[in-house]
């Protein structure tokens, strides 16, 4: 029988507890969450897959994110305000675009959410049924994310990308036009 000596326990217990601290630390790493990384016919994304804007130094934006301006301006600004700046109404939405996560963003505009407490009361209807948004989900989304990441200034874009084959294909298909 093969006897252990009482060290060995506590060196496997101390390199478990340095592994899983380093793990945190990489954890809580804050992600690059605006950088494009790679182009997909006329789509732009993080490293983690996550949609993102490509505004070029002339100031051409993406097609998405031009997009994204005019179907937030259609959909959302009347309780959020112009922009995303936010309003008496609703909270502005141009940083939530950066501090949360691309999956919760999709879940709050589609389930909706409800915040009513003492301190608090604030609905966000479900948006899941309006193909008027979730057929440009992804273009509000990046479209708030270069206003809240100061990359884009107020106002309709001056210069846009050309909408490519694959997004006019993919709004077509989401509207119903097919």
């Amino acid at each position: 029988m093969t006897k252990i000596t009482p060290a060995v326990p506590m060196t496997l217990a101390v390199l478990t507890l340095l592994a899983g601290a380093a793990g945190a630390q990489d954890a809580q790493a804050p992600k690059d969450n605006i950088t494009a990384v790679r182009d997909e016919d006329g789509r732009y994304y993080t490293a983690d897959d996550v949609p993102t804007f490509k505004i070029a130094e002339d100031g051409t934006v993406d097609w998405l994110t031009y997009s994204g301006f005019r179907r937030y301006h259609a959909e959302c600004h009347v309780c959020h305000g112009p922009e995303g700046e936010g309003s008496s109404y609703a909270p502005a939405l141009k940083k939530s675009a950066i501090a949360l996560d691309y999956y919760a963003f999709i879940d709050v505009v589609t389930n909706g959410r409800k915040k009513v407490n003492v301190a608090e009361h604030s609905v966000m209807p479900a948006f899941g049924e309006n193909v008027n948004v979730m057929c440009y989900l992804d273009d509000i989304y990046v479209y708030l994310k270069a206003r809240g990441a100061d990359a884009l200034p107020r106002g309709r874009p001056a210069k846009k990308e050309p909408k490519s084959d694959a997004i006019r294909d993919a709004e077509n298909s989401c509207l119903g036009n097919n």
